[in-house]
């Protein structure tokens, strides 16, 4: 938990910056292949490609498509229709897609899973419940696509780790998680991307280097070993940590004129769903352990 919280702390920042200096100005695209890119360098030199099945760093890429390939392309768009507060509360809903796929890998389903979900739209709604427009509805859909991208990678890592070769250093085959998202975000780069809104400022080129190297490099290591040292309560948990964290850096420093008492009553709501989400979580552990007595 401690390298969860860490992490939390790392990218607390991230949404700012991606708000505040690249959203609507430099090429979302662009973006998420220099992160992935400079991630993926900072990895390479570890690679040790003998180590592993083949089958086992194909799974590893995938997850890595999935939860840093995907998600970003995702995530970066969702900032042209939400602000800053509110692409951090919308990923409130991440932890009730990774209980929820992890379930269904485990062959258990509950309804409160549903339930949770529901509560959770519903605080979204809430805050913006005097300017729901195409494009609110637009964003809030386009961040579950990114929450269900970072819940699936997130899973499967952990389940490959367990499962699979637990004794290898993961240092040593992390880079297979990068090189799985730089597949799948060089092509978008070249069929979707915008050459014209590259960055022009020496502060977004620095931006970028941070947000690949320490961000996505060091942060998705720290975060993914973190992971498989926790149950998957804890980890869905530790999801929703970077929701106030997030708000706090964003407010204090660039959007102190954010409406706080719409984002406080939305955002009740939606811890509400996650207590709920924990319960229902607590309820399916001690039928678990009744059932193996």
């Amino acid at each position: 938990m401690p390298i969860l919280i860490a992490v939390t702390l790392l990218w607390a920042f991230s949404f700012s910056l991606i708000g505040v200096y690249l959203a609507g100005q430099v090429d979302p695209w662009f973006s998420v292949l220099m992160r992935v890119a400079l991630a993926t360098m900072v990895f390479l030199p570890f690679l040790k490609i003998r180590q592993i099945e083949p089958r086992i760093a194909f799974k590893l890429m995938i997850c890595g498509a999935l939860q840093l390939g995907i998600m970003y392309g995702f995530y970066y768009q969702s900032f042209l229709y939400l602000s800053v507060p509110e692409v951090l509360l919308f990923t409130v809903m991440t932890p009730i897609y990774v209980t929820l796929l992890n379930g269904l890998l485990d062959k258990r389903f509950n309804i409160g899973f549903l339930f949770s979900a529901l509560l959770a739209v519903l605080g979204a709604i809430a805050i913006r419940y005097q300017g729901i427009n195409e494009g609110f509805i637009k964003g809030l859909l386009i961040v579950q696509g990114a929450n269900l991208c970072f819940a699936a990678g997130q899973v499967g890592y952990k389940r490959i780790m367990a499962k699979e070769r637990p004794d290898i250093p993961q240092r040593t085959i992390f880079g297979w998680f990068f090189i799985g998202a730089l597949i799948v975000v060089i092509p978008c780069f070249l069929a979707l991307g915008n050459i014209d809104k590259l960055p022009t400022t020496p502060l977004q080129w620095g931006i970028l280097t941070y947000l690949g190297i320490i961000a996505s490099g060091l942060g998705y290591f720290a975060w993914n070993r973190g992971a498989t040292l926790v149950n998957i309560g804890t980890l869905a948990i530790a999801n929703n940590l970077l929701i106030p964290a997030g708000i706090l850096v964003n407010v204090l420093f660039w959007n102190r004129d954010a409406d706080i008492l719409r984002l406080a009553i939305g955002g009740g709501i939606i811890l509400l769903a996650l207590w709920v989400n924990d319960k229902f979580n607590q309820k399916l552990a001690n039928k678990s352990e009744v059932q193996t007595a």
